[in-house]
Formats: C-alpha cells, structure tokens, sequence
C-alpha cells in the first residue's frame, strides 16, 4: 500500500537514447572490475593521485582515461597545503559537462538494486542521485529508484533554491526504505550538516591564537561583526574594531567586505572564535610618552561629556580627559555640559601623561592663560573699573573687571545713605556698574569694590558748599556731658564740644550729680559787675531737639567730619 507522504514510487526506466556502450553505469562497471575495491562497507572507493590544480579545482588520476575533479573546497583551507603527486581516498560520483568525473571524499554508494539500497540504509552510508522534479511537500529523487525527499530536509529554505535543485545531482541518505511498498525517503540535509561539522572541526583545529587569517564580513550587529572565515564564523567586536571609539560597526564595516584579521582566542567547546581587526594596527599609546609632553597645547575634538569631566580626542585610539576643576580660573563648574558639548573643538594644554595606564589629563583653563597673573597691575587699589554685575549674593554683588576676572562688592559698599536687606534692591544682573578698587588678593583669586564710594553723597555736597567760619543752622539730636550731635540736614552730621563753649558747667557736671549754684552765682556777678545785660551774657548750653545757630570750626574733607560751635 502507498505511503501517504511520499509519492507514488515506479521502477526506473532506462534512457533509450543512450547506448550500452557509453552509458556511465557501463563505463564504471569496467572501471570498477579493473582498478578499484570494495571497502569493507559496501562502498565503492579508490585511490586518486593530484596531477594539477587551478584556481576552482583539484584534479585527480583515479586510474581512467579521464581525470576525476573535485571543488578546492572539498580541501583543507581552500587546497592550499595539497601538493602535486599526493594521494586521497575518493568516490565516483557521476560525470560532468566537461567529461570529467565528478568525485566525491565521501563514502558513496550508488545503488543499483534493492540489495544496494538496504545495503546502504543499513549501513547509514550516503548515497548518490539525480533530482527529478518538485512534487507536494517536497521532490523526487532518482537513487536507482525514485525517491521523496521532504523540502524541509533538501538543505535549502525557500521555493526558489528548491526549484534550483531540480537535475542537479546530490549526495543524500536514505531515511526509510520499505521494498514492499517501494516507499523510499531521502534526506540531503543530514549530509550538509554532517559536511559542514566536519569542515568546523577541521577549521577549529586549524586556527591558533594570533594567527592571521582572512574573511568575509557576513553580517553586523549593534556589539559587533560575524566573519565568515571559510566554513566557521569568527566574532569581531566592536572595541576589536578600531584603536579609536567606534559607535557602530556598520560606521567603519559593511557586509561582504573581505577582511584581514587576527585571531584572539579559539574556544573549540563553544565553538567561539574572537578576532581582531586594530590589533594589526599600531597600538597609538606606545608613542604617547615621546608624542605629548607636559605645558604642550594641543587640540582635539571632544566626544563624551561625564559627571567629573570631559574627554578629547587627540587621535585615533588616544583620549585625554579634562576634569572640571580644569575648566575655568574663577566660574565654580558644576557639570561639564555647562561649559562643553560633544562634538566641541577645543585647545587644551597637556597637564600630566601615563602611557602605561593610558591617561592623559588637559587643562582647558591653561589654554586661555590664568587672568589673575596681571590683576595687580591691571586693577590697583584705589583705581575705578566698569563692568557688569554676574551675581546677585545676599551678601554682595559680583562685578566682571575682564574674562576671568571677577570682584566682590559687599552689601555694604553698595549705597551710603541707607540701609539695604539684599542687592536685588539696588542692582540686577547685567546692570553696568562703576566701582572702587578697595583691596586685591592674588593668592585667594580676590577683589574687593566699592560703589558708594564713587557715589557723590549729601555730606560730600555739603562740605564742598561750606568753609570753616560759616555760620549754620541745626537740630541738636543727642547730647552728653562733653558733646552735642548736630544734625545740620538729612544725613549730615556734626559734633559740637560743649566743654569749649561752657568750660564751668562742663566741669561741675563732671564731678557732682548736678550744677554748682555758688560757681555759677559768682560767675553771673561777676559778668553783671563789668556792666554786663542778661542778652549778652552768652549763649546757654543746648538742648536735646533744639534747633541753634553754629559756627564752623573745622572741616575734614577726607575723613568727611564736621566740628562745630556754638555761634
């Protein structure tokens, strides 16, 4: 009874074009009783000597008037190491266009009755035969008789290869065989797959740590590249790629690119073979000590910003890291994005190099020369600079005297004439201002600056209007036993010495709880006496909120000051 999933099976017919005489299984037939042997398997072997090899093909005497032919691919390594006169083990698998004879390494029978193929399926041994057509679910194969082989097992994976298989002749195994139903099953795939760990073993045997081989690039990932290197597929990962950063590997390969590379390390348990491909380059940082030398200015391009720094290319496999301290001389750099973006050209000066832990540190700093070299003379104290306020502090105002270079302004050197809780209230950021150099400290990188003392205030008015003898008005606002404060306008002050102006009661007031009446009887007398009026006995001491006349004693314009008496 039929097998439902193979096809129905009918004897072979002979070609009845081809004659006896020519027809391959003639031919054999006399080759095989004259020059070959049987193996103890069943399978027809001999014994064939290399006589040339070209650039596809090895070419072999197996005894015959015509040469056998095999792919340089059925070799080790493409047929590189065979020599001319050396012998191989073969099997006749048919004959080609050319007239040659179409050879095999394997152990091949070619059936030829029923005996042959239960030989054969017993044995597991490879058979050879023609492919016929393409039917449901697979194709006919021609081993003598017509066999099924599944399209899942023919070794190729879409309709169009499946179609290409028809009358190409392949080595294949019988899988099932029942004479009486005449159901025979084939299976290519088992023998590709069996070739191909052959040739992956003998490959893996082959290669040895840094040895240099060849390959093709057969496919890309984003942690690097599949080499194919004839048979085997090597790793080539994208730190292996180039001495230089490498963001993706499709940047510097492309697939099919045929490749020289070194081999880094063979695993043949897991069957992982690890290449190289900047290994054949120079290792840039062997000539980093002799190349950069510490205070040399370079230039690079930078390529990734982290939290504690910059890092500069400086060429292909070399990176130099400026840290944020080395960034600027006076702006406090919190995060390197703040100055920096990937992709910046930047100048930098070599701060320190080691080759053997592959660290160079740059200043970016260093580059624009250190500002606060030539502050003391650029900005004496006592000098007046211009420039734009940066910061606003509770405690002060930043002011820019140049690139660089920044002075402080206390709170308290900001106004004269009041009292402020912040410097928002005066000034904002930008806002250009002028100010006074009070005091320059190299060493602590720092400036003090004044602005009231360039603002004209109501004293300096004031004491640019009077002379000492002027005759003023004021409010006497606090009183003691020696002086009296004199108010003379809004936030003008000046000092009265009372001692000077009534001696006697300066005096007693000094040493009793209150005034020497009898002292100050006598005096009053004594004025009267000398034919002295009550009105020109002098004035009397001033009080607390009255408003007087007085004579200006003294003017200090630089200490600002006012002295005044009674007028």
């Amino acid at each position: 009874m039929e097998n439902e999933n193979s096809p129905e099976v009918t004897p072979s017919v002979e070609n009845p074009s081809e004659s006896p005489a020519e027809s391959f299984g003639d031919m054999l037939a006399e080759f095989e009783h004259a020059h070959s042997h049987k193996s103890e398997d069943g399978a027809k072997q001999m014994e064939g000597t290399v006589v040339s090899i070209d650039a596809e093909s090895v070419y072999l005497d197996i005894g015959y008037k015509t040469e056998g032919i095999l792919p340089r691919s059925a070799f080790d390594n493409n047929a590189e190491a065979v020599a001319l006169g050396e012998k191989f083990p073969v099997s006749v698998k048919g004959r080609n266009l050319e007239g040659y004879y179409e050879l095999s390494r394997h152990k091949v029978i070619q059936p030829t009755d029923w005996s042959s193929l239960e030989e054969a399926f017993a044995e597991k041994s490879a058979v050879v035969g023609t492919v016929t057509a393409v039917v449901k679910g697979g194709l006919t194969v021609d081993i003598g008789v017509r066999a099924f082989m599944p399209a899942s097992r023919s070794g190729v994976r879409d309709a169009a290869e499946i179609e290409k298989l028809v009358g190409q002749e392949i080595t294949c195994r019988i899988t099932k065989l029942d004479a009486v139903e005449e159901d025979v099953v084939v299976d290519r795939r088992v023998i590709l797959e069996e070739q191909t760990r052959a040739v992956e073993l003998t490959r893996y045997s082959e290669l040895k740590e840094d040895d240099i081989v060849s390959g093709k690039v057969r496919s890309l990932a984003t942690y690097g590249a599949f080499v194919d290197l004839g048979g085997i597929d090597g790793l080539l990962h994208i730190s292996d790629i180039a001495w230089s950063r490498v963001a993706a590997p499709e940047d510097i390969l492309t697939v099919g690119q045929e490749l020289q590379l070194k081999v880094l390390k063979v695993d043949s348990e897991s069957k992982r073979i690890s290449l190289g491909l900047k290994q054949l380059q120079a290792e840039p940082w062997e000539a980093a000590g002799d190349k950069y030398k510490v205070g040399q200015r370079i230039t690079g391009s930078v390529t990734r910003l982290m939290d504690f720094g910059a890092f500069v290319e400086l060429e292909p496999g070399i990176e130099g890291l400026i840290h944020v301290s080395e960034m600027s001389w006076v702006k406090k750099v919190h995060k390197p994005g703040d100055i920096l973006k990937a992709g910046d050209t930047v100048e930098a000066v070599v701060l320190s190099v080691s080759p053997a832990e592959r660290r160079i540190s740059l200043g970016l700093k260093q580059a624009l020369g250190d500002p606060w070299t030539e502050v003391a003379q650029k900005f004496p104290v006592g000098s007046t600079i211009e420039g734009p306020v940066t910061r606003l502090m509770k405690f002060g105002a930043f002011v820019q005297l140049t690139e660089g270079v920044e002075g402080l302004v206390h709170i308290s050197e900001i106004v004269a004439d009041r009292h402020i809780n912040h410097p928002q209230d005066v000034l904002r950021a930008g806002q250009i201002v002028k100010a006074q150099v009070l005091g320059v400290d190299t060493e602590k990188r720092q400036i003090k600056l004044s602005i009231k003392q360039l603002v004209p205030t109501s004293l300096g008015e004031y004491l640019e209007e009077h002379s000492e003898g002027d005759v003023v008005s004021g409010r006497v606002v606090e009183q003691s036993r020696e002086l009296a404060t004199i108010e003379l306008g809004e936030g003008i002050r000046a000092v009265c010495r009372i001692a000077e102006n009534f001696p006697v009661v300066a005096e007693t007031s000094k040493t009793t709880a209150g005034p020497d009446l009898s002292a100050l009887t006598s005096m009053l007398n004594a004025r009267w006496k000398g034919g002295a009026t009550p009105s020109s006995i002098g004035p009397e001491p001033p009080s607390v909120g009255q408003i007087r006349s007085f004579r200006v004693a003294k003017i200090d314009r630089e200490a600002q000051k006012i002295e005044l008496t009674l007028a």
